[in-house]
């Protein structure tokens, strides 16, 4: 060969080589960049939350530490108050440290003075004065700009409700709330253990006439020992207290006059004091704070019988404090609890995932404290009348590895379980994050079409290489290969409008021809070992075998669907769907598991096949033709022979096809009901990871909690598929080894 054609030739090579694998390196770095780019926004998910003090400053001494009561917080971090005992409201600006303003909210009597303060959470602050009285203020910040767009606030403080003094003496507490419905209730404390209820109801008729209906009554059924703590929620009508000795009890004030005693139960075995109570935003669980400085929740759960009224039970248990507790303040926007001890610490705990999120402390011991709506900044007043503000920043508190792939009692629920529900139209939702029933509905709907492609594809492909004849594999490998490019969006539209109805309405059909079909085929080659005696049938088997036994199948298919609603009508009282629900207590869905089973097998059949197909028809011919030449039959050969000689290639075809299976996305999305439930049953549907990314991505905030959960199911679902890719390269490698190159 000419020199100069030697070195075209070698120098072409040299380029094609450096051009391939510079390709393939850079497939490689884009499928890392990606995983490295998922990862990269799951990992803020885990991180550990932070908190940075960002203003201190001294109370002016016009305003004593002594003399502090409650204090508040705005939700832009930018101004903070304290309530003092003679009635004011003191506004410092936290970036410089300096005072702003001074209201005072108007005492109901000459010289009257704030004996204590309650809040929960809100702007809203209950003032029981010296006479008894008590009265509801609320703070408000009304925002102004001026030319250059700068941002003032002008405080204001507004007088919601002015509860008179009880005539049965003075209490020692005082709580009340204003309900959605107009209704006003309080409930107040006396030093003699007294509780006494009032509510007023408000009702105005067509002509606009205001009618005021008041009632009181003292609890008949209050405890012999002494009130250490109360609760009320926000519309006033479930009121929550806690004994010295460790009594939790509940009354439902839905019916003015006629409380009712829900709960009368032992929280502590050991008889330690309820030191505070805090209802959890949604007003659904009760937060208890004791002696000992435990904090755990509690909220109704229905008894095993599932009947009657739900009682009080512990179901989480947060971070032990060192101290008593003194004082719970929920946070308005999540789960999240802040918790102040005798010592003066801070702690923040999330309720859900029972994770400890942080642990505050100033100079000296903290007094009193504030939680910002946001829940984004602490603000507390300590001993020495130094104020404080933290920010904090815990974007994820309910996300821990318990929450997304362990159960967890959500309210509500009667037990721990696996639940994926990532929003609801009520903003005091409690998220439900586990991503298990994505995982297991992911390995469903892929066991189920695995279960019917893998066969077929098999058999095909063995029918179609080793006893088909070459014009039927030009004709049928081609056809099958084709079907690999039809969209899934496809699959799945003709899944869900035509072949779910059609499945309803003939599942009694469906179920006699999976019976019918194996056993017509069976008899059929039994029928045919005497059949092939036949001079003339001799020609059909050689590669024509299926013209023979096309007719009995149709014809199997075809008695399914004549005997179909008979046997439906005489065993399943002419509905088979409202038997199942009857007898076995599940209801048919009719996007379920069947459907998935022939919608995704259809699309995962020409992977497998082809693969397997290749592999088969790629065994040398030598080794066919020895084992026919031993006296082999067709069928032995391909047992004993072909198979394990083709094994590596068959295998990963089944694993590329079960890949294809679980990153599927459009069928599943289209052909199940989406529904996140854990049941092998192939009446129900299920939600699959990817199906879900699909669905929820969407409407999830950038940055926020689902918005990379969702990305934390992509990462799961690429560790899968590497899992099966390597798993799948070991067992193919030691089959070659064990069954030679092919």
């Amino acid at each position: 060969m000419d020199n100069k054609v030697l070195k075209r030739v070698k120098r072409r090579d040299r380029l094609a080589r450096w051009l391939i694998s510079a390709g393939g390196m850079t497939v490689i770095g884009s499928v890392i960049l990606i995983l490295f780019l998922i990862v990269e926004v799951t990992l803020p998910l885990f991180q550990a939350p932070r908190s940075e003090v960002f203003a201190r400053f001294a109370l002016p001494p016009e305003t004593p530490a002594t003399e502090v009561l409650s204090a508040g917080l705005d939700e832009y971090l930018e101004t903070s108050y304290v309530i003092s005992r003679d009635g004011s409201f003191t506004f410092f600006d936290l970036r410089q440290g300096r005072l702003l303003d001074r209201l005072a909210a108007a005492p109901p009597a000459p010289k009257a003075l704030v004996a204590a303060v309650e809040n929960d959470g809100g702007p809203v602050y209950e003032l029981l004065w010296s006479d008894g009285s008590l009265s509801l203020e609320q703070v408000r910040f009304q925002p102004h700009f001026d030319e250059q767009g700068s941002r003032s606030f002008e405080h204001s403080l507004e007088r919601v409700a002015l509860f008179p003094p009880p005539a049965q003496g003075y209490p020692i507490r005082s709580l009340a709330r204003l309900g959605e419905d107009g209704r006003q209730t309080r409930v107040s404390l006396f030093a003699d253990n007294r509780l006494l209820v009032e509510q007023t109801e408000v009702s105005e008729d067509f002509l606009g006439n205001r009618t005021e209906e008041h009632q009181e009554q003292v609890l008949e059924d209050a405890p012999a020992e002494a009130v250490s703590a109360l609760a009320l929620d926000r519309e006033g009508k479930t009121l929550y207290a806690g004994t010295g000795s460790g009594f939790l009890l509940r009354w439902n004030l839905e019916e003015p006059g006629s409380p009712v005693l829900l709960d009368r139960l032992k929280a502590f075995s050991d008889q330690r004091a309820v030191t505070a109570l805090g209802l959890v935003n949604g007003d659904i669980s009760l937060a208890v704070g004791d002696e000992q400085g435990g904090l755990s929740t509690w909220f109704p759960v229905s008894d095993e019988g599932g009947a009657g009224d739900k009682p009080l039970r512990r179901i989480h248990t947060l971070e032990r404090h060192h101290s008593a507790v003194s004082a719970i303040l929920p946070s308005r926007r999540d789960k999240s609890l802040l918790s102040l001890d005798r010592d003066g610490a801070l702690h923040l705990d999330h309720m859900t995932s029972e994770r400890h999120l942080l642990a505050l402390g100033g100079l000296s011991p903290l007094r009193l404290c504030a939680f910002s709506a946001r829940g984004n900044g602490v603000f507390a007043v300590d001993a020495d009348g130094q104020a404080v503000l933290w920010t904090v920043d815990n974007p994820h508190p309910e996300v821990s590895l318990g929450t997304l792939f362990g159960k967890v009692w959500y309210e509500s629920y009667n037990e721990p379980t696996y639940v994926w529900q990532s929003s609801s139209a009520s903003d005091d939702f409690e998220p439900k994050f586990s991503l298990t029933p994505l995982i297991f509905g992911t390995l469903k709907g892929t066991f189920y079409a695995m279960l019917l492609a893998i066969p077929l594809a098999l058999f095909a492909a063995i029918y179609t290489s080793q006893f088909g004849s070459p014009r039927l594999r030009q004709l049928i490998k081609p056809m099958v290969e084709i079907m690999a490019a039809i969209p899934s969006v496809v699959i799945g539209f003709l899944a869900a409008l035509w072949l779910a109805p059609l499945i309803e309405r003939n599942i009694a059909v469906l179920f006699l021809s999976l019976a019918l079909l194996p056993t017509t085929f069976v008899l059929a080659l039994l029928a045919w070992q005497g059949a092939r005696r036949i001079g003339p049938l001799r020609h059909i088997e050689r590669g024509y075998e299926f013209l023979a036994l096309a007719p009995v199948l149709v014809l199997a298919v075809a008695a399914a669907w004549v005997l179909g609603p008979l046997v439906e009508s005489l065993l399943f009282q002419g509905d088979f769907r409202q038997w199942l629900f009857n007898t076995a207590g599940t209801r048919y869905d009719q996007r379920n598991c069947i459907v998935i089973a022939f919608a995704l097998g259809f699309a995962v059949i020409p992977i497998i096949f082809t693969i397997a197909e290749d592999s088969l028809s790629n065994v040398p011919g030598s080794l066919k033709a020895a084992s026919l030449a031993l006296g082999a039959s067709r069928w032995q050969t391909v047992w004993r022979v072909i198979l394990p000689s083709a094994s590596p290639g068959i295998f990963a075809g089944i694993m590329i096809g079960f890949g294809r299976a679980i990153g599927e996305t459009m069928i599943v999305l289209m052909a199940t009901g989406n529904t996140a439930i854990m049941e092998w049953n192939i009446f129900n549907g299920m939600r699959p990871l990817s199906s879900n990314i699909a669905v929820e991505i969407p409407e999830a905030p950038f940055g926020g909690t689902l918005y990379r959960i969702l990305f934390l199911s992509a990462v799961i679902l690429f560790m899968f598929t590497f899992v099966l890719n390597t798993v799948a390269e070991i067992v193919r490698q030691r089959l070659r080894k064990k069954y030679g190159r092919f």
